[in-house]
């Protein structure tokens, strides 16, 4: 029987964590890497956890990286603190790599916000890999890296994606950020243009394009949102080329 190893990061996820970690009890090894949290994840994290690692978080890669060193079994599920993994997606996984014919699995995850999951706005996120071989590469938005074919799961992740409206604009200012420093480190130039016509393309791609509209109003905010994101990108990135940091 295949084993797995689920990995965890965290930081200040109290509110969350208990049920995401309930929901992958069936693995062999749970993995919680934590960055120093202040409220009570740690406590939480050591009633369920296999281990409870600690580092002081420099960028999504490392930290997920430096985790990814520490598991020993031949399959890795990579879980943030506000997904559930429901009974269906576990039996699928369990019945799937009994037999795999792929060496990476991607999950389907369905936005949830505004106290409603947008199946029309949603993502196919490589997270289930072997292990040998694996590895993350960029700041945000991180892409997991495996060797060999990818195959995709049938059944749907319980994303939680959203805290409020404040915390999403919140996030998106966060990740901003970490998106300017990739492009500044690649001598990305910034134009005016890019201030137009980047933030418009995201949200024609969100709202009609990927069918966001058929969500309704919470649609609609999230696509605006989401062009909101790429326009202080570029913002980010033209204050980095003016020297500011």
């Amino acid at each position: 029987m295949p084993t797995i190893t689920v990995i965890i990061p965290t930081f200040n996820e109290e509110a969350f964590l208990e049920e995401a970690l309930k929901s992958v009890a069936f693995a062999d090894e749970i993995i919680v890497i934590d960055s120093y949290s202040t409220d009570k994840t740690p406590e939480i994290a050591k009633k369920y956890a296999t281990k409870f690692l600690q580092r002081k978080f420099d960028n999504f890669s490392n930290q997920k990286n430096f985790a990814l060193k520490e598991a020993n079994c031949e399959w890795v599920l990579f879980v943030d603190a506000d997904e559930r993994i429901p009974q269906k997606l576990r039996a699928e996984i369990n019945e799937t790599l009994i037999d795999s014919k792929h060496s990476g699995y991607k999950l389907n995850f369905p936005h949830y916000f505004m106290d409603r999951f947008l199946y029309h706005h949603s993502d196919d996120v490589l997270r289930l890999v072997k292990r040998d071989g694996a590895h993350f590469t960029g700041l945000v938005h991180e892409k997991l890296i495996c060797t060999g074919s990818i195959g995709k799961m049938k059944s749907m992740v319980a994303h939680y994606t959203y805290k409020g409206l404040q915390n999403y604009i919140s996030k998106k200012e966060s990740y901003a950020w970490f998106q300017a420093q990739q492009l500044y480190a690649k001598g990305k130039k910034v134009t005016w243009a890019h201030l137009f016509f980047k933030p418009t393309f995201r949200f024609i791609k969100s709202y009609f394009i990927r069918g966001s509209y058929k969500d309704g109003v919470p649609g609609l905010t999230i696509a605006t949102i989401n062009a909101y994101g790429v326009f202080e990108r570029y913002v980010k990135l033209m204050l980095l080329q003016k020297g500011m940091k």
